[in-house]
This record gives structure tokens, C-alpha cells and sequence, in this order.
């Protein structure tokens, strides 16, 4: 009583197919093959972007930091 027979199979395939019919489910498998084959190039997009070479690294000058600094009495008039 623990496991489906296989007439427990046809039975129950053949009530999802009375509810559903043949042309949805073939459209509702259609629909998760192009999911799985947007994913899979999704994945590989992903793949791509992480070999490219990495942006070189962005260094302040150190002559705009000190300029920067020294205006440090902006904004700071009592009113």
C-alpha cells in the first residue's frame, strides 16, 4: 500500500491530462524549456564577465586630496 502501481500512475496521468489537455501541457513544457535555456546562458554570460580583465585600479592625487583638506571651514559660518 506504500508505493503507486503502475495502475496508480495511469490513473492519475490520465486525470492531469483530462484537466489540462494535451496542448497546455505541451505549451507549459515548452515554456520551462526556454526558462532552462535562458538560465544556462545567463550562467554562461556570467561566466564570461568574470575572465574579463579586471578595471585598473583608481588612485587619487594626492595634490586634490590636500587642496580638499585644507577647505575644511566651509560650511561651518554661525549664523
Amino acid at each position: 500500500m506504500g508505493s503507486l502501481s503502475i495502475w496508480h500512475w495511469i490513473i492519475v496521468i490520465a486525470v492531469v491530462l483530462l484537466l489540462f489537455g494535451r496542448g497546455k501541457i505541451s505549451d507549459l513544457m515548452g515554456d520551462v524549456a526556454q526558462g532552462i535555456k535562458a538560465f544556462k546562458k545567463g550562467m554562461q554570460d556570467d561566466d564570461t564577465t568574470a575572465e574579463k580583465k579586471p578595471e585598473p585600479v583608481k588612485s587619487i592625487d594626492s595634490n586634490a586630496a590636500s587642496s580638499t583638506a585644507a577647505r575644511s571651514d566651509v560650511g561651518s559660518k554661525a549664523v
